[in-house]
């Protein structure tokens, strides 16, 4: 059988894994909801395991760090008022960590993230873990992407579920995790198998450009490495990211929403 080349070989982007003391982590969704009940993942546990990892590890290179929660409202399995939809407390959030809520798939729709990620002074570099593989995980990738941004996606930190296909026949968790990474891996951005893969290299400096940013994206000049400057001028499709949306509420630390600490 041959194999097709991916897009980003196609387009000439870089497919080297950055260093995590360069990047910033992005947590997305490691809540309790995950754990038990209806939306219980498999696999998820050593997820979280692979997750408690990463966090560990940037927390000692320095390495910037935000966490993600989806709310679903109260009574949902996304209800972050109550236990289950927590963040898990072996990737909970410290003080000055800042926690994004969001309520669709892509954490940058509708959300400050952005926002946060320039407060905080995030490079283009991501580093994004968490759940679900083909759903957050993959959309936020995406707009990670759409931003101009470099996402890499680490795989044994991720998790999914099993689901019924078109044809009505069940689609086993480990294949739809591996067609969701073999669809970031395409264009998105890197895909690192383990964390160890990241947390083993060394810092490294890639060359930047100055550039003024297309109308439509960012009304600003900032500095992003020369292969997604290339990328993002030879982009044929709409930008996302020009879309005008109501920023949801962003709170530092352990607390979410209106002044509650997550899980309560």
């Amino acid at each position: 059988m041959s194999v097709s080349p991916s897009l980003r070989e196609v387009v000439g982007l870089d497919n080297g894994l950055p260093a995590l003391a360069d990047a910033t982590l992005v947590l997305i969704d490691f809540q309790n909801t995950y754990r038990t009940g209806v939306m219980a993942l498999e696999g998820v546990e050593e997820a979280v395991a692979a997750g408690a990892r990463l966090l560990a590890a940037a927390r000692a290179q320095g390495a910037r760090v935000v966490h993600v929660v989806n709310d679903g409202g109260e009574g949902t399995p996304y209800d972050i008022r109550a236990e289950i939809g927590a963040i898990s407390p072996e990737v909970a959030p410290v003080e000055g960590e800042p926690v994004v809520v969001k309520q669709v798939p892509d954490a940058f729709h509708g959300t400050d993230l952005e926002k946060v990620l320039r407060e905080l002074g995030a490079g283009p570099d991501l580093v994004l873990a968490g759940l679900m593989t083909h759903m957050c995980v993959a959309f936020t990738a995406h707009g990670a992407f759409a931003r101009g941004y470099r996402p890499t996606v680490v795989a044994e930190a991720t998790a999914t579920r099993t689901l019924t296909a078109p044809d009505g026949t069940a689609l086993p968790a480990a294949a739809l995790h591996t067609a969701a990474l073999t669809t970031i891996g395409d264009l998105f951005g890197p895909v690192a198998r383990r964390v160890a893969d990241l947390t083993a290299r060394p810092p490294r400096r890639r060359p930047a450009v100055r550039h003024p940013v297309p109308r439509g994206r960012r009304a600003r000049e900032q500095e992003l490495p020369a292969p997604i400057l290339l990328a993002g001028l030879r982009r044929p499709w709409p930008d996302p990211a020009s879309a005008r949306h109501e920023p949801q509420p962003v709170q530092r630390g352990d607390e979410v929403g209106q002044g509650r600490r997550v899980g309560q």
